[in-house]
């Protein structure tokens, strides 16, 4: 620091105020400061700083499924968010998302000395891990819905099935049959409720929902039951995987889409505008669940006034001091061709 203090012609208070973001720097001595540090490829010592402010800028992140296009655009959602708002992100990504594992992961970002952590929470499993989890460090869930005893983001799954199934009854289908998630997912059930929401409010049949795996491969299993029902116009997917399965499954059997059976999903995956035909579904912002998660936790850091983690006691992350708040980011319908008015 102090040489750059020497070729910016600067006192080493005011270098330290250029890197902390100190506001009151006149901003020809900020370029000159900045200028400095370029030109000696100076790089601040993450350490000796924390041990100063007791600040790391760093987040911890447990992620789960990240080969899967939900997690893994919320784990993009939020580094993203964090890179805009200056922070590090250090991840710990799991196979599983029992207790144990989630402490011990929660365990290793803690002695990176992260500042809080987000828990990307798409299973009921992880619900109940984060319950259960002892960290003094301040702990947002992601995915996690409204049961979760810490603050929560979370995208509106329930309103999105429920308004895009709302989207086939208005074209005039009799009932709309669902391939669903599988077990133990909180958006499979959520999306399943929104659905079967919609059916019940306008005095629909609600047909037996067919298990999937939110692969194509399980849309395509599906897709064989239900292109040899000729009963069958409408099916809603729980995600534009099981949909691509499930166009497969109609093509092969004859049967014409939107002209036969309508179709939609969820998710809005960067292909979904390519399908034959191109598909219905519903978007999720997952920039605006990174940007809300993040905030959710500073805030959440912020008023713990606690240090950062490797110098912090342990606690219940869902004690009366972090109280369980849910935020819901809304989704919207994308309608493209392959959702059509009912056959006559």
């Amino acid at each position: 620091m102090a040489d750059v203090a020497r070729v910016a012609g600067v006192s080493h208070q005011t270098v330290s105020r250029v890197l902390n973001g100190a506001p009151h720097v006149r901003p020809g001595t900020r370029e000159r400061v900045l200028a400095a540090i370029r030109e000696l490829d100076y790089r601040p010592n993450v350490a000796a700083r924390t041990l100063v402010t007791r600040r790391s800028q760093t987040l911890g992140v447990v992620s789960f499924g990240s080969a899967l296009y939900g997690p893994a655009s919320m784990l993009d959602g939020i580094e993203q968010a964090a890179r805009s708002a200056g922070y590090f992100v250090s991840v710990a990504s799991l196979r599983s998302l029992d207790t144990r594992s989630v402490q011990e992961a929660v365990d290793r970002l803690r002695d990176q000395g992260v500042e809080g952590i987000v828990v990307i929470a798409p299973q009921t499993t992880a619900v109940s891990a984060v319950a259960q989890l002892s960290t003094a460090v301040p702990v947002v869930a992601v995915g996690a819905g409204s049961g979760s005893p810490v603050p929560t983001v979370s995208v509106d799954n329930e309103a999105g099935a429920e308004a895009v199934t709302r989207h086939l009854l208005d074209l005039g289908h009799a009932t709309v049959h669902h391939i669903a998630g599988p077990p133990g997912w909180l958006e499979t059930a959520t999306r399943q409720a929104g659905w079967r929401k919609a059916l019940e409010a306008a005095g629909a049949p609600v047909p037996e929902a067919h298990p999937g795996d939110w692969s194509a491969r399980g849309g395509y299993q599906a897709g064989l039951r239900l292109a040899a029902d000729p009963a069958v116009t409408a099916v809603f997917c729980a995600n534009d995987h099981l949909a691509l399965g499930l166009l497969r499954a109609l093509h092969e059997a004859g049967r014409a889409i939107p002209g036969d059976i309508s179709v939609v999903g969820f998710d809005d995956i960067a292909e979904a505008a390519y399908f034959a035909p191109p598909l219905t579904t519903v978007r999720q912002d997952f920039g605006e669940l990174g940007r809300r998660a993040l905030e959710l936790l500073v805030d959440e850091v912020t008023r713990s006034g606690r240090p950062s983690g490797a110098a912090a006691g342990r606690g219940r992350a869902g004690s009366p001091e972090s109280p369980g708040r849910h935020v819901l980011v809304p989704t919207e319908i994308v309608l493209r061709r392959s959702s059509g008015r009912a056959p006559r």
